[in-house]
């Protein structure tokens, strides 16, 4: 005869709750992002709106998906007192999620590469995390695997976690807060959101939002050199890898990841990572906002779609998101000494955004 097994503990049951509550009030206490428009010519008849994550505690858009990540393994019984919550990322998601283990009183270590900067690392040590060095990226996963076995930790594994643990459905998701924005503007369904993909979650949850709202707007997910996404999308070919990193930190990915779901997505578009450092440059020149270069390959991918439009004759409007701020990239996408280094030349791509803007005629370098 078995006998009922009692695993519950009041005392952990009571820790959970708690952590659960400091996680949602961190949500609750801070406005929602802006919506910032982007001046264009008033007789196109299109209007651009740069939603900015930047303005979130962390600093990034990664504060949305480190929240859900904590909220999802919290409520799944995975994280309880005293557990190291172990992770394998150099960028913005780890110093997130590094935000909320200290919120709720855990250790947190990331397993990053040794040549990852020194402001990243001093952002996640703020916060009380431990950074974990690897000589080989490719070696993160097992790494993180490995320390979360070890310490008897949970892996909270951005790339396999982030398409399922944010609510698609609602529950003020990134795609819910753009539309209730949008509501009083004269455009209050857009034509197109552009994204990138780092994890695949952003897009993931946008792409689905999108189809259970029955919105007609179509998702557009930018991806720069390098990254195995594009030519995984169009090859269809799901386990696309190029095993070699991307210079624009936060997007594009050496393998496709599991969060990446691309059957919602209705069209990618390659960038070339001049291209993205020339376009975030010039939002700073145009409105004197700092951003990261992901910010910049979204807004290059935005110029190729309004260009459509207007050739097209279509009115509407276009929503992207500036990801982070420019203050963690001084050393390298405003430092010209670092983009000589890279072989960049802005100079065409910077010529063919003004030429646009000024003639609505999209003309890229070949």
């Amino acid at each position: 005869m078995f006998e009922p097994v009692d695993r519950s503990s009041g005392r952990t049951r009571a820790w959970v709750t708690e952590a659960v509550r400091r996680v949602e009030a961190d949500a609750n206490r801070s406005a929602d992002t802006h919506l910032h428009p982007f001046p264009l010519p008033p007789d196109w008849g299109i209007d651009v709106y740069l939603k900015d994550e930047s303005v979130h505690p962390t600093g990034s858009l990664k504060h949305r998906l480190a929240r859900s990540l904590f909220l999802y393994a919290l409520t799944s019984g995975w994280i309880v007192e005293g557990t190291t919550v172990v992770e394998a990322s150099s960028g913005s998601t780890a110093v997130s999620e590094a935000y909320f283990a200290q919120l709720v009183g855990v250790p947190f270590v990331t397993v990053m590469p040794r040549s990852t900067s020194p402001e990243k690392i001093a952002l996640i040590e703020r916060y009380g995390g431990k950074c974990h060095f690897v000589d080989r990226p490719a070696g993160m996963y097992a790494e993180a695997e490995r320390l979360a076995a070890e310490t008897r930790g949970h892996y909270i594994d951005q790339f396999t976690y982030a398409e399922r643990a944010t609510d698609w459905r609602g529950n003020n998701n990134i795609a819910e807060s753009i539309f209730d924005q949008l509501a009083m503007e004269r455009f209050p369904v857009p034509e197109w959101v552009v994204v990138g993909a780092g994890t695949g979650g952003t897009s993931a949850t946008i792409g689905r939002y999108l189809r259970y709202r029955r919105h007609p707007t179509r998702l557009a997910v930018v991806d720069p050199e390098n990254s195995s996404y594009f030519p995984g999308w169009t090859l269809d070919v799901p386990d696309y890898g190029t095993g070699m990193p991307s210079r624009i930190e936060g997007i594009g990915r050496p393998r496709t990841e599991p969060s990446f779901v691309p059957s919602v997505i209705d069209l990618m578009i390659p960038v070339p990572d001049a291209a993205s450092v020339a376009a975030v440059r010039h939002l700073r020149a145009v409105t004197g906002r700092w951003a990261g270069g992901s910010t910049g390959t979204n807004l290059w991918g935005v110029w190729q779609l309004v260009a459509r439009m207007l050739a097209s004759g279509v009115r509407g409007s276009v929503v992207t998101l500036i990801c982070d701020g420019g203050e963690r990239y001084r050393h390298s996408y405003y430092d010209d000494g670092w983009v000589a280094r890279q072989g960049m030349d802005l100079a065409p791509y910077t010529a063919a955004i003004e030429q646009f803007l000024r003639s609505g005629e999209w003309l890229p370098p070949s």
